[in-house]
């Protein structure tokens, strides 16, 4: 009877561990919809993707950082960790030399082959893929979860939604429009249509996309900005010092000179890299919009 007992015990405790390991697991679907089994949260991951990287630091799991894409640059302590070769040209073996349990990378910039070679070599590869600012919200939890940090994924979340709510509030329906310069004159003229976390920048500080009837990031023509005459322009050119500055060189395009941004000096050269990646940093990025057209704003009411 004590030995059946004896078994007993040890089937139940047997159990309890399998239960707890079990428990401790981590099971996400990333945002291509592929599901990932860990055994464990990541102690070692590999981020490919800036935004990514600095979801990663803000949830305090810097140190289980062993590599990066060579364009993670944020916040400053990422630069002690070694860099890999990203986008098209990701270099396969730098990464699995890193030995790391988890990849992030996103759909932009890596290919499905590039996934399935990775898998294959046994690391697990999560896809980010945010647009938008829900989508933000979506990689912050799914980061989170795969680092056993949901509490602070939720409290990042909630951070970044009372941010943007008190912007709102702070805000006025301006009747006024914005033109997004994600690439410059000489590259070729892109912008953000709708759908986009930068047209939702716009609406939340009283703004209307001169471009929000067109879907997600596009080409469009020196001709289309000309046209629909923006009243501001928000320009993500970078400025290393050397020649004019972003604002100075539109402000010197032929023909420009009809645009009213131009007219009124209501071209603000924004931060790139808060502005366009998909992170906790879009918090900033929205203070620095609203605060530029506030005192835009305020300068054109005459005085008493």
């Amino acid at each position: 009877m004590k030995k059946t007992i004896g078994i007993l015990t040890l089937a139940l405790a047997l159990c309890l561990c399998l239960g707890l390991a079990q428990a401790d697991g981590v099971t996400v679907t990333d945002m291509m919809g592929r599901e990932i089994t860990l055994s464990e949260p990541a102690t070692r991951i590999v981020a490919l993707t800036a935004s990514d990287c600095e979801i990663l630091c803000a949830l305090g799991c810097g140190d289980a950082l062993v590599g990066r894409g060579e364009y993670c640059d944020y916040p400053e302590s990422v630069l002690a960790v070694p860099s890999v070769q990203s986008g098209y040209e990701t270099n396969l073996e730098q990464i699995v030399a890193l030995q790391p349990q988890v990849v992030l990378m996103s759909t932009m910039a890596q290919s499905a082959e590039q996934v399935d070679q990775l898998t294959q070599a046994g690391i697990a590869v999560v896809v980010s893929d945010a647009k938008d600012i829900e989508g933000v919200y979506t990689s912050i939890r799914l980061i989170g979860a795969l680092m056993g940090k949901d509490t602070e994924a939720e409290a990042l979340v909630g951070l970044m939604q009372d941010v943007f709510a008190q912007i709102g509030e702070q805000s006025e329906d301006t009747g006024k429009t914005v033109y997004f310069e994600v690439s410059p004159l000489q590259w070729g003229l892109w912008t953000a249509g709708r759908g986009t976390f930068m047209d939702e920048l716009a609406a939340m500080c009283g703004l209307t996309n001169i471009f929000a009837d067109v879907e997600g990031w596009a080409e469009i023509s020196e001709e289309q900005v000309l046209a629909r005459n923006p009243d501001f322009i928000v320009t993500i050119t970078m400025y290393y010092g050397e020649g004019p500055t972003p604002v100075e060189e539109i402000l010197s395009r032929p023909g420009w000179d009809t645009v009213t941004a131009v007219r009124n000096g209501a071209i603000l050269n924004a931060d790139s890299n808060e502005i366009s990646r998909p992170g906790p940093r879009l918090m900033d990025a929205a203070t620095t919009l609203l605060h530029f057209v506030q005192e835009h704003e305020a300068a054109e009411i005459p005085a008493a």
